[in-house]
C-alpha cells in the first residue's frame, strides 16, 4: 500500500528544547490516523512539520513517496490541507468567502474564481452540511458550525491528505461526533487520508484505524487502538489511574478516568 506520509529519524527543537526525538513511522493512504498524548508531548509540532510549516533539524519526511522539501508551496497546498485549532478571525468573512479561500492553490495568477471553483465550494459546503449558512458571517456561527466551515475550506483545496489539529476541542458531545463522523465519511467516500491530533482517547479509540501515542517527544506506542490503549501504557504515559475495558457499543477500548477518591473501589475490581 502506498504511504501518504513517511517519517524517518525526525527530530525537532525550539532553541535548546528538544520537542521531537528521532521519530520514525508511516501513514498508509486512506488511513484514519490519530495522534494522541499528554500536553507538551509534541503533537501539534509534529502536525506542523507534516504540513510543511516547520522544518525538522534531523531526519526526513516524504509525502506520497516524494520528499517534502521537493514540493513547492502551491503543490503542497494541493496535496495537504490543514484545519488548525479554532482561532478568532479579525475580518467578518462570510462562510462562502472563507470556503473559497481553499481554492487559492488552484487559481490563475489573476486570482479570480471561476464557475468551477464556485461549484467545488458549493459541493464542499453541501458535504459538510453548511450550505444553508453560506451568506452568514463567522461571528454568527456556533463553534461546531465554524469547525465545519474550516473543514469545507480544506475540502475545497482538493487535497489527498487532510490534517486536523484538535478538531473537537471546545465542542459539545453532539458536535464532537458530527465532526468525527464527517471525517470518516470523507475517508470512505472521497478517499482522503485523515490525520488528527486529539486529546480525547475515547474518540481516538472509536474512529482511529491506527493510533500514535507520543510522550515527551518520543513514540510511546503505535498500532491499532486495542494495542495502544492498554491500561499499563496509558497510566505510564499520563501518570494517572485509569480503567480500560471494551466499549459496550463496539470492539474497541473504552478508557475511564479514575478520580483519587475512587482508587479503593478500583483496587477491588
Amino acid at each position: 500500500m502506498k504511504k501518504a506520509v513517511e517519517i524517518k529519524g525526525l527530530s525537532f527543537s525550539y532553541s535548546d528544547n528538544e520537542i521531537l526525538k528521532n521519530l520514525s513511522f508511516s501513514v498508509p493512504e486512506g488511513e484514519f490516523f490519530i495522534i494522541i498524548g499528554p500536553n507538551g508531548s509534541g503533537k501539534t509540532t509534529l502536525m506542523k512539520i507534516i504540513a510543511g510549516i516547520l522544518n525538522p533539524q534531523k531526519g526526513g519526511i516524504q509525502i506520497l513517496d516524494r520528499p517534502l522539501k521537493e514540493y513547492t508551496r502551491k503543490d503542497l497546498a494541493k496535496t495537504i490541507a490543514l484545519v488548525p485549532q479554532m482561532a478568532a478571525l479579525d475580518f467578518p468573512f462570510t462562510v462562502t468567502e472563507l470556503v473559497l479561500m481553499g481554492r487559492s492553490p488552484h487559481l490563475s495568477m489573476l486570482g479570480f474564481e471561476q464557475e468551477k471553483d464556485m461549484e467545488i465550494a458549493r459541493n464542499a459546503m453541501a458535504l459538510t452540511g453548511i450550505d444553508q449558512l453560506a451568506h452568514r458571517t463567522l461571528d454568527q456561527l456556533s463553534g461546531g458550525e465554524c469547525q465545519r466551515v474550516f473543514i469545507a475550506r480544506a475540502i475545497c483545496q482538493e487535497p489527498k491528505i487532510i490534517l486536523l489539529d484538535e478538531p473537537t476541542a471546545s465542542l459539545d458531545l453532539a458536535h464532537q461526533v458530527k465532526v468525527m463522523d464527517l471525517m470518516e465519511k470523507l475517508k470512505k467516500e472521497i478517499g482522503f487520508t485523515v490525520i488528527v491530533v486529539s486529546h480525547d482517547v475515547n474518540l481516538a479509540a472509536m474512529y482511529g484505524s491506527h493510533l500514535l501515542l507520543l510522550n515527551a517527544g518520543i513514540i510511546a506506542s503505535l498500532g491499532k487502538p486495542k494495542d495502544v490503549l492498554t491500561c499499563h501504557m496509558l497510566e505510564k504515559t499520563y501518570n494517572c489511574n485509569l480503567l480500560v475495558d471494551e466499549s459496550p457499543v463496539g470492539s474497541f477500548p473504552r478508557v475511564t478516568l479514575v478520580p483519587q477518591s475512587y482508587n479503593r473501589a478500583l483496587n477491588n475490581l
